[in-house]
């Protein structure tokens, strides 16, 4: 009789375990069947924070153009020039270089040739890289400051510096960061940290 009754109880117990672990009709257990349940499986995942052009937490403005500037990280990290979804300038797209970067432009000479033919309106995105300083001359820093800049007279070997500006601006540009070399606040030996600058700039307007 012993044996008889422990078979029928092993049974039952395997019948009870087996409705638990499938979780088939019969299974009178959930609070028992949810400590088989992973837990990565009960809890919904958070939803991830959409990203609009140029990775903007929310998007711009109708007539307004989604922009990111990045300077240079010291002389490792490349800056990253991006408007509007599109990358223009990164280390990616091997187009950038020590300097200024609103182009490749290394020589004082190069950089005048560039900024003076601007026609009106025309937006200018400028991110450092190691050094935007150094091969500056007064013309240069006049012609930036005609662009919009507050900083640009100010601009030291090593600074960190991001600006966006338009030729033919009347005010200052709202759009700019700079961050002085010093070895009391530097983020890396000999260079200060780098800088993240995003928003949104209204599109020209054009008469009718």
């Amino acid at each position: 009789p012993l044996r008889i009754v422990a078979l029928v109880v092993s049974v039952g117990l395997t019948w009870i375990v087996v409705s638990i672990l499938l979780g088939g009709p019969g299974g009178g257990f959930p609070r028992i069947q949810q400590l088989f349940t992973s837990p990565e499986s009960s809890v919904t995942a958070a939803p991830r924070a959409r990203k609009y052009k140029c990775g903007l937490p929310q998007p711009c403005p109708e007539e307004h153009l989604a922009f990111r500037v990045v300077s240079g990280a010291a002389n490792v990290i490349g800056p990253k020039i991006c408007l509007e979804d599109k990358m223009l300038m990164s280390s990616v797209k091997d187009n950038v270089g020590r300097g200024l970067n609103i182009a490749l432009v290394n020589d004082v000479n190069d950089l005048l040739k560039f900024i003076r033919p601007l026609h009106e309106g025309t937006l200018v995105f400028v991110a450092s890289y190691d050094d935007p300083a150094t091969k500056m001359n007064e013309e240069t820093r006049k012609l930036f400051s005609e662009l919009g800049s507050r900083n640009a007279k100010e601009l030291a070997f090593r600074d960190s510096w991001v600006f966006v500006g338009a030729k033919g601006v009347q005010n200052k540009s709202p759009f700019e960061q700079h961050v002085k070399n010093s070895k009391h606040t530097n983020k890396y030996e000999g260079w200060p940290e780098a800088l993240e600058m995003e928003g949104c700039i209204p599109r020209r307007s054009t008469a009718s």
